[in-house]
């Protein structure tokens, strides 16, 4: 659809929904699906531009300091980038729609792969640590990009909705890593630094994904169910207020699945290639092993979407749960030489944070009111990424002043949280 046909369109379709009182359930699902379509392209633009990256970054930072002393330091820098431009695009979106906010956030990412770019070329040290701060943008960006499917969602498709977003990612991110070599040759061959080349892959890939966005995200989700919203509210002042009860106790549960989830799942695939070193395995099989983890993290995505649909969301966070215990328990039990506890154990770990991620997004579309929901998914998403952050860096404490067992071990009966928050949240006051 050109551009011409897509702002008509917009025009259209807020012409109706302002002098409609109810916007029409069939209207509303043709948007839906739009959007979701929309979504799908700039995810897998997006998730080649963050894996592309992140794939080479401490290596980049390793050969211009000379040292590997503080070659950890790009990923801080990525995720704490992440986290303010997680906050900074739910208040873009909550202001001016989800088009302009996810247009933003993706865009500021390609700008920081430029930067990094730029940095390798001059080696300037300080400019690419600015520029992997905002490179980290693009990874909140393409993580908030799931909720934007959601908006014209009804409760029924939610969870579908950021499935279809989480395996569209998967597409990208298996595409960018196998470009690395490729783009590395690019690189050299136009008198650039080797290491610079997924970087202007990610570049590339991020201002693609900004101009999906800002092109064809029309009319602006958010912003029609905003009307959606305005034209069903009534005066029931008693509902209402039993409603925001309810609501504020759904954002805390769905805030807590998503963070407990984020923090023993980092915690524990961070500490596991280093565990198999000790136990005598090679990259072949620490990368093997993270392979079935990154797509036991994804792939089901669109099975998980249906489960979260068809039988709730709070079944599927308990699951999450217990899911995340036996995973715990198997990385605890397993045998250091054994490739197959250690597979079953990772496999269990990425499914459980599936479990968490979709059934804990879905809980809170559900729990937040289109007029406040994308600055509180923005604040929400800050939450996960320092815990992610704050998981990795505490398992490498546990382990060394303990052991890896203990850390899983540990990890999994605090994913056991998630049930009585859950229990909690569903009571009615």
């Amino acid at each position: 659809m050109t551009n011409k046909n897509s702002e008509s369109l917009d025009k259209k379709t807020e012409s109706e929904s302002s002098q409609s009182p109810i916007y029409s359930s069939e209207k509303q699902n043709t948007l839906y699906k739009r959007t979701l379509m929309v979504v799908v392209i700039s995810q897998i633009f997006g998730g080649a531009g963050l894996a592309a990256g992140i794939t080479v970054g401490a290596l980049l930072a390793k050969d211009m300091l000379g040292t590997d002393d503080i070659s950890g330091l790009p990923t801080a820098l990525f995720t704490l980038g992440s986290a303010g431009a997680a906050l900074l695009v739910g208040r873009l979106s909550q202001r001016f729609g989800r088009r302009l906010g996810l247009a933003t956030g993706f865009i500021l990412g390609g700008i920081g792969a430029v930067g990094v770019v730029i940095s390798a070329v001059f080696n300037n040290i300080l400019l690419l640590f600015a520029a992997l701060l905002i490179y980290g943008a693009g990874s909140a960006t393409n993580l908030q990009a799931r909720y934007a499917g959601t908006d014209l969602a009804n409760s029924k498709q939610r969870a579908t909705a950021i499935s279809m977003a989480l395996v569209s990612t998967t597409f990208g991110a298996v595409a960018g890593p196998n470009l690395v070599e490729v783009m590395g040759r690019f690189a050299s061959k136009i008198g650039m630094p080797e290491l610079s080349g997924p970087f202007i892959l990610a570049a590339g890939t991020y201002f693609l994904a900004g101009l999906v966005i800002l092109i064809f995200m029309r009319p602006d989700p958010l912003i029609i169910a905003k009307k959606i919203a305005s034209a069903q509210n009534n005066d029931r002042t008693n509902e209402k207020i039993n409603m925001l009860m309810n609501n504020k106790r759904g954002i805390f549960a769905a805030a807590t699945v998503m963070v407990l989830t984020q923090v023993v799942m980092v915690a524990i695939m961070t500490m596991t290639p280093i565990h198999m070193g000790h136990h005598g395995h090679g990259l072949s099989d620490v990368g093997m092993i993270i392979g079935f983890h990154i797509g036991a993290m994804y792939l089901p995505s669109l099975i998980t979407g249906i489960l979260v649909d068809k039988i709730g969301r709070n079944t599927m966070a308990i699951a999450s749960g217990v899911t995340l215990l036996a995973a715990g328990v198997f990385a605890a039990v397993a045998p250091g030489n054994s490739m197959l506890f250690l597979t079953i154990a990772l496999v269990l770990l990425g499914l459980g944070w599936n479990f968490g991620l979709i059934s804990g997004t879905a809980l809170l579309v559900d729990s937040t009111d289109p007029h406040s929901r994308a600055k509180t998914q923005g604040s929400v998403d800050v939450l996960v990424a320092i815990s992610g952050a704050t998981g990795g860096g505490l398992s490498g404490v546990i382990v060394a002043n303990s052991s890896y067992a203990t850390l899983s071990l540990f990890g999994g009966i605090f994913s056991l949280l998630l049930v009585p928050i859950i229990i909690w949240s569903r009571r009615k006051k």
